[in-house]
């Protein structure tokens, strides 16, 4: 863009200025990017980039780039880089910005340094004349001053030329046509996609533009390890056919594969050529001849990242060979093919070792990476989400649960057959299923495959069979007997009144037909009064009331509740929601020992009184000022009277797995980081409990709510070590152990251990949302029923007696 300011008419004696922008016949700007050094940046630094579009060379001598962020706010400045120097005709000129800490490329050599920390998604990049910074904040005041050469705004940019760039992200740039184009539209002058950043002398970060691309066939580029030996070099003669185009988002581009394999098992024929957010111009069945750079792009930074990558083909070009050609036959994945161990016990990275796909099912995926693979009549193990995704076995026999998932027992088995699957079926074509755990994608499912950060390799579905609905029915548990304690533990996910009326309702009527109104209810992620807004806010009533208002429409009892409020924003989970844990109580059926001096910092103890053992605060926090509930929730206890026997409840919300390696990444086994400060909080809970059961050993003792870890965990070892209490969810078959569904695998996070004296008890994990699409929590509730003993032998028969009465006579009611 050049400018020219030219007199208006005059409105009301005034005379009003008008700009005309015109675009540049010479020097633009020819590329942007802000991610250098984020968090999966393979660049180290930002970097503006400009070319010379005219026939002579243009002088910089006096002129800057200048950066203002993209809202433009009154408090915005124009930060300024001066150069010097000439951009050769035709050429191009490097500008060096703020360097971050991430990233492993360095920028080809710059022609100009500066230290602007761009943003990696929306800012606004002036070519200036003159090093005195801008004070224009708007695009019209930017257009009327003449020192502005040419500018461009990208992402959700304030200041730009007619539309701004798509946004752009810390692994791509928004880079203007080979042909320096300038309309005066940001948007249609530039692309977003992987960034080129090229110097005076034509270096980019491949090296010295005048080496020849090596010839390589795609088996070549693949090779026989998870890394390609041709890692940021530049390829040529790159030949197949394209068997998928992915035509939407900012990881636009296309699958070829060669028609023509090498004999070895371990190198794929696929591989995947990355146009960033530009559609590429091709058709499936074309034959293409490409050259690009070979990359591992990985979803962070690649020095630190705990994932595997994904080979592809960038800064590709192309020519079509021939169009309508046959396609490479796809993969077609077998129960037996996939092995049954997952990764090598390498102890650390496995991405040198050769791949051993016939042992391993991850080298499995990986040896057919980018290469069409297709499933027949697959059975749906993790239900479909909001972002359109599911999951299926590969092994029907592997682990299967009673109700069509597949169960996971044991850090060693990882049910390996599990595949997710997307689609990338053009929108309007064929909607994604909503599907059901056990459902069925009949009939042939294809694609190609790729390894994704979220949920491991994926098939991105150009072929998607049709839904069968099995009719997996929500569980409703039985009603407790008139002498039996319901005590229920229930993950709400993050529920504040901000959300929607459906989700209270939905929750209210999980309460009261599914899990039929339990006596007591353990409550995890209970936010406060204004949910996520972080304002100080930490009360709950307003919640609680909403939820418990819920409860009665649908039919429930009118519970009361009880809980402590933490301290803002030490509790860990959605920043400002101040999630807790909280009781509610039906006080028809039990009542609630009020003690007070609970808070949100004073512990709670046990004290032995004429005899009786009870809490010194009720409800009490469970040593709230220990460090192993940092940024965590603290336990809450609380003493209950049923038809006159004490039974005491600990509700507890342990530490997310956030931070461990996944399953399936580059280190195996997988660091679980997070299980170190889950066993410090079981050992300070078992200390409490052990305190309780030692000053009365026939103390009725429910210890509930989401562990965040596995039955096989250190931390459940932790738990249940002194023979104090007894883990529920290991009295049902190993098939139906579970209450949560992650990529696939029907886990175990949420548990209800008991002492040994609550007698006649009967457990159940109540399916009602972890296997359905149409989910009011991520958690499956579940329950426990037991008649709580009163330390006296006589009594508990007398008591087991009318229990036994009630059971025979089917009684739900209270009895007269």
């Amino acid at each position: 863009m050049s400018v020219a300011v030219v007199t208006g008419v005059v409105l009301s004696g005034v005379a009003a200025p008008a700009a005309l922008a015109a675009p540049s016949a010479d020097a633009v700007i020819a590329e942007v990017y802000g991610g250098g050094g984020n968090s999966g940046a393979t660049l180290t630094n930002d970097f503006v980039e400009l070319g010379n579009r005219g026939g002579t060379a243009f002088p910089l001598d006096g002129y800057s780039v200048q950066y203002l962020p993209g809202s433009a706010s009154p408090s915005s400045t124009w930060q300024v880089t001066g150069l010097t120097g000439s951009i050769g005709a035709g050429s191009r000129y490097l500008v060096a910005e703020g360097k971050g800490a991430g990233g492993t490329v360095a920028l080809p050599t710059p022609d100009a340094t500066g230290t602007i920390a761009l943003s990696a998604t929306a800012g606004t990049v002036a070519l200036v004349s003159g090093t005195t910074a801008l004070t224009c904040k708007t695009s019209a005041d930017c257009a009327a001053d003449p020192r502005v050469k040419d500018l461009v705004g990208f992402g959700a940019a304030t200041v730009r030329e007619g539309s701004p760039t798509a946004a752009t992200a810390n692994g791509t740039s928004a880079a203007r046509a080979a042909s320096l184009a300038d309309t005066d539209d940001n948007s249609a002058d530039f692309t977003v996609g992987e960034p080129t950043p090229t110097n005076s002398k034509g270096e980019t970060t491949g090296g010295d533009p005048g080496q020849p691309p090596v010839d390589a066939k795609i088996h070549d580029i693949q090779g026989i390890t998870r890394i390609s030996p041709f890692k940021d070099k530049k390829v040529g003669d790159v030949t197949g056919i394209v068997t998928a185009v992915r035509a939407f988002g900012s990881s636009r581009g296309f699958w070829m594969t060669d028609p023509k394999p090498d004999s070895d098992p371990r190198t794929s024929e696929g591989l995947f050529v990355f146009t960033g957010s530009t559609t590429p111009a091709v058709a499936v069945g074309d034959a293409i001849t490409a050259t690009g750079t070979v990359k591992e792009y990985y979803p962070d930074a690649p020095a630190t990242s705990n994932y595997q990558s994904l080979t592809e083909l960038g800064s590709a070009q192309w020519t079509v060979d021939s169009h309508g050609n046959p396609l490479p036959a796809p993969t077609v994945i077998t129960p037996d093919q996939v092995p049954d161990v997952l990764a090598p016990n390498a102890g650390g990275n496995i991405e040198p070792l050769p791949l051993e796909p016939a042992k391993y099912s991850l080298d499995f995926w990986e040896s057919h990476e980018s290469e069409i693979v297709s499933v027949s009549d697959a059975r749906v193990v993790g239900p479909s989400n909001d972002y359109d995704e599911l999951y299926v076995t590969t092994k029907p026999q592997q682990n299967p649960t009673p109700r069509g998932g597949t169960v996971y027992t044991g850090y060693d088995k990882i049910n390996t057959g599990v595949l997710k699957v997307q689609s990338i079926i053009p929108f309007g074509q064929q909607p994604f299923p909503k599907v059901n755990t056990g459902d069925v994608i009949t009939g042939v499912t294809s694609g190609p495959l790729e390894y994704s950060s979220f949920g491991g390799y994926t098939l991105f579905a150009s072929q998607l069979g049709a839904a069968k609905d099995n009719r997996l029915q929500k569980e409703v548990t039985r009603r407790q007997r008139p002498g039996e304690l319901a005590v229920a533990t229930y993950n709400v996910e993050n529920l504040s009144p901000a959300d929607p009326d459906t989700k209270f309702a939905q929750l209210a009527h999980g309460i009261v037909d599914n899990l039929a109104a339990p006596d007591v209810v353990n409550l995890e992620e209970i936010q406060d009064n204004d949910g996520p807004t972080d304002d100080g806010v930490v009360a709950a009533d307003v919640t609680l009331k909403k939820f418990t208002d819920a409860i009665v429409a649908a039919g429930g009892p009118r519970y009361q509740s009880r809980e402590i409020d933490p301290v803002n924003d030490q509790d860990g989970g959605q920043p400002g929601g101040n999630i807790r844990v909280g009781f509610l109580f039906n006080p028809a059926r039990v009542s609630f020992v009020d003690r007070p001096g609970g808070g949100a910092l004073s512990a709670v103890d046990v004290v032995t009184d004429h005899g009786k053992v009870h809490l010194t605060q009720s409800p009490g926090r469970v040593d709230p000022t220990n460090e192993a509930w940092t940024t965590s929730r603290k336990p809450l206890a609380g003493e209950f009277v049923f038809q006159g026997r004490t039974v005491f409840v600990i509700a507890n919300h342990f530490n997310s797995k956030g931070g461990d390696q996944p399953t399936h990444g580059r280190y195996q086994p997988p660091t679980r980081s997070s299980e170190v400060q889950r066993q410090k909080q079981a050992t300070v809970l078992q200390a409490f409990v052990g305190k309780l059961l030692t000053a009365d050993p026939g103390a009725n003792v429910v210890v509930a709510g989401d562990l965040n870890d596995y039955q096989f965990s250190p931390a459940l070892a932790k738990l249940t070590s002194g023979g104090y209490l007894k883990d529920l969810i290991s009295t049902l078959p190993v098939a139906e152990r579970y209450s949560y569904v992650f990529e696939g695998q029907s886990q175990v996070l949420d548990h209800i251990l008991a002492s040994a004296a609550p007698r006649g008890v009967d457990y159940d994990v109540v399916h009602i949302n972890a296997e359905f699409a149409d989910q009011a929590s991520d958690h499956d509730p579940q329950i426990v029923r037991f008649r709580p003993s009163t330390g006296n032998k006589l009594a508990d028969f007398g008591y087991d007696l009318l229990d036994y009465v009630d059971q025979l006579l089917g009684r739900t009611a209270p009895r007269k």
